[in-house]
């Protein structure tokens, strides 16, 4: 039976019966099959059609995550509220330059734009 007609048949509510990590028995073909990339095997319950399928988890692609853009921002020690937003926003306090390491969409959201310091 081809793929499409097992979707197009079995409904979303299908029941997991059980879900296997690769490696596990009942996953060995499938391991073989897959290789690294097999995160996870299901195994459901169609009432429907009286049937199990076996559905899995794969890997489809992978790429470095790019690092987030940050840039430094000076913030007054008496600048109690906007200190604890800079820090609710990920902001990181260095003392030895004494200012906030912030990422820049952060910078932008909150309108601080004319605090960063460019030659920290």
């Amino acid at each position: 039976m081809p793929a499409s007609h097992l979707r197009e048949n079995s409904p979303a509510g299908t029941a997991a019966i059980k879900r296997l990590k690769p490696g596990a028995p009942g996953t060995k073909r499938l391991v073989e099959r897959f290789g690294d990339a097999l995160l996870c095997v299901r195994y459901r319950y169609d009432p429907l059609r009286n049937c199990r399928l076996t559905t899995v988890e794969l890997i489809v692609e992978e790429r470095p995550e790019k690092p987030e853009k940050t840039a430094w921002i000076r913030v007054s020690y008496n600048e109690t509220e906007l200190r604890l937003r800079v820090k609710e926003a990920g902001g990181v306090w260095h003392p030895e330059r004494k200012l906030w390491l912030v990422p820049l969409k952060k910078i932008k959201a909150l309108k601080l734009e004319t605090r960063m310091v460019t030659d920290a």
